[in-house]
């Protein structure tokens, strides 16, 4: 190509353009942060090609990042000498972006543009943050390996389309170059770039270097002003900063390092660094960020740890490292003992790397039952009681998962587990509350799911738990039907559903009660037998039950069935569900029941009852209609 070519954006592209030139413009030094850090990715690819193929270094084997500007031109240049682009990488790489992440950007703006702006690095769209600033960007890069002459100019003023040129470049790598507007002067100043550098991008591994200024004396010594030298000098601290002793660490690099790996505006909730030393060695550093990322459900996203050997970095996203349930997670993990050349195969493999996913995950689930005890703490701020039930609003449903996944550590995960109940609506009730608070008499733990709160909250099947005051956890979450096939005791108190099998209450009933269960049953074996003969397409049993007080019938499944519910899920996601076939309780005491005996219409009540009891838990009757002309025909 030697001729110049102007393209257009990508859709998605030229909406973003349109929103950061016309909107964000209320934290505008983030372009700094964002352009410095993909800069220094571009490094760390170049180290990770390069160990398979050492002559992509070429002759300049140390890495670094250049910041410059040009007060007569108005131009800042953040230069690498990483891996580059070739001209196909350039209109790939900065004409579109990959699975429609702008739409998704759109879709979160809040309106709040200090909060928009920042969003810019969590959607992997940092480059085209230096339009907050700058009314023209021009990109020069050669991809390491190929030939001068394969260099590319990349030139755009932010509108719907850019050019692309061939151009000769001696050194590999890339150069970014904003031509600032008249607002954004003020960033044509060392003091200035060195405290952005400082304030963001302190803890980048590689050397960030800038012109050192000296002062010039004016003529006859009246006046003078600083100026750049030839020299060159290292402004960041350019050390790893999970390779530095935790004490020459302060909270705010801390978190700003966060930031800069997770693209994330907000300060994580919690942190660990740690050097692991034994016959595996590893340095870790994780978070546990405040909210979820928008594509935490997205199973095609890869997720985990970045993974560093002997400060080499090595991969983003190391899934093998930490364990599904935990993909939240951020951080890095620096091995001692991985050889360079390990790839994501030889990752599943590995004995070290099983290590290191042990010792990361009870570090994890340390640091939450940190914050899970921080909730009960006298001393503790309101912002550190504050901490778990955030994270557990953000998290809560993908922690779960971990009951079927990872059973060396199920028991820990139990207790770190919350719910609403009967007494609580927000999601704070754990397990050891619940057992500390049964009654006397009550050998389980009672539960229900929903698909909603108000759903599980009203199901019939909680009346007479509600008349007896014993709490009922209410689950509302899609994978605790899954999650709780896995759990069937806490510290020796069996789970029990109130949807399935018979409620052993006995303990609970007075004698007059138990009395009145016992005739009633008796009295209605007649209307019982009638009933299971008019159901017997859809109701695998028909019985007298002690768990309604006010509801006239309720479903329920046998011990070992699958519940309603998962039945009814695994339908809604397209696959294969085995039928359900339901046990209909009835109140014997209830007018609607009674009216049964005798009845000319029985087979017809007998019908509504059952459709009656499946719309009260969430499901819907096999015939609508013929349902609505049962209802009709007796209201006539």
């Amino acid at each position: 190509m030697s001729q110049k070519q102007t393209l257009s954006f990508q859709a998605e592209v030229a909406q973003l353009l349109h929103l950061v030139t016309h909107s964000l413009y209320s934290n505008k030094e983030i372009f700094l942060r964002e352009l410095v850090s993909n800069a220094s990715d571009a490094c760390d690819k170049l180290r990770f090609e390069a160990l398979n193929n050492n002559a992509l270094y070429e002759d300049s084997p140390n890495l670094e990042v250049r910041v410059g500007f040009d007060k007569q031109a108005r131009t800042l240049t953040i230069t690498d000498n990483g891996i580059g682009l070739s001209q196909q990488e350039a209109i790939d790489n900065l004409g579109t972006i990959a699975k429609s992440g702008t739409r998704e950007f759109v879709n979160r703006l809040s309106g709040d543009q200090k909060a928009d702006a920042q969003l810019i690095g969590q959607f992997g769209v940092g480059f085209y943050s230096g339009f907050i600033v700058a009314d023209k960007i021009s990109v020069e890069s050669r991809r390491a390996g190929l030939p001068p002459e394969e260099g590319v100019r990349w030139t755009s003023t932010g509108a719907g389309d850019f050019e692309v040129e061939a151009i000769t470049r001696p050194e590999r790598g890339t150069s970014v170059t904003l031509h600032l507007r008249e607002d954004a002067a003020d960033y044509l100043s060392t003091w200035k770039l060195k405290s952005i550098i400082a304030k963001y991008s302190d803890h980048i591994s590689l050397p960030i270097v800038m012109r050192k200024e000296e002062w010039k004396e004016g003529e006859d010594n009246k006046g003078g002003e600083m100026v750049l030298t030839d020299e060159w000098e290292t402004v960041n601290q350019a050390s790893a900063l999970w390779s530095r002793p935790k004490k020459d660490i302060a909270p705010e690099q801390y978190q700003e390092f966060y930031k800069q790996i997770s693209h994330d505006h907000e300060a994580p909730l919690a942190w660990a660094h740690n050097r692991v030393e034994g016959s595996t060695e590893y340095v870790q550093l994780l978070y546990i960020p405040a909210h979820a990322p928008f594509d935490l459900w997205n199973r095609e996203k890869a997720a985990g740890v970045k993974l560093y050997v002997k400060r080499v970095f090595i991969m983003d996203e190391a899934e093998a490292l930490l364990p599904s349930y935990l993909r939240f997670v951020k951080g890095v993990i620096d091995s001692a003992d991985l050889p360079l050349n390990v790839s994501r195969e030889l990752l599943q493999e590995s004995r070290d790397v099983k290590a290191i996913r042990e010792g990361s995950t009870k570090r994890v689930l340390g640091m939450l039952e940190d914050l899970a005890k921080a909730e009960q703490e006298e001393g503790a701020s309101d912002e550190d009681k504050g901490k778990y039930a955030k994270f557990y609003a953000e998290f809560g449903a993908v922690l779960k998962e971990g009951m079927g996944e990872d059973l060396g550590n199920r028991e820990r995960l139990a207790k770190l587990l919350r719910f609403a109940s009967t007494t609580s609506d927000t999601t704070s009730v754990s397990l050891a509350g619940y057992k500390a608070r049964m009654k006397e008499g009550q050998e389980a733990i009672y539960y229900i799911t929903g698909d909603t709160l108000a759903a599980a909250k009203n199901s019939p099947q909680l009346e007479v738990f509600r008349k007896k005051g014993i709490e009922v956890l209410l689950m509302t979450d899609r994978v605790d039907e899954w999650a709780l096939n896995y759990l069937e005791e806490f510290d020796g108190t069996p789970m029990q559903s109130v949807a399935k099998g018979a409620v052993q209450l006995d303990k609970l009933l007075d004698e007059g009660e138990k009395k009145a269960a016992e005739e009633a049953a008796e009295i209605f074996k007649p209307v019982l037998e009638k009933l299971k003969e008019a159901l017997k397409d859809k109701a695998q049993d028909v019985r007298v039950t002690t768990r309604l007080v006010d509801s006239p019938a309720c479903l329920v499944v046998t011990d070992s069935g699958m519940s309603m519910q998962l039945a009814r899920m695994l339908k809604q996601a397209g696959q294969k569900a085995p039928e359900v076939k339901p046990v209909l309780e009835i109140n014997a005491s209830h007018p609607l029941v009674k009216k049964l005996d005798g009845s000319e219409h029985f087979d017809d009540l007998a019908h509504i009852l059952f459709d009656q009891a499946l719309l009260a838990e969430g499901g819907l009757p096999e015939d609508p209609a013929a349902y609505v002309k049962r209802v009709n025909a007796l209201l006539v």
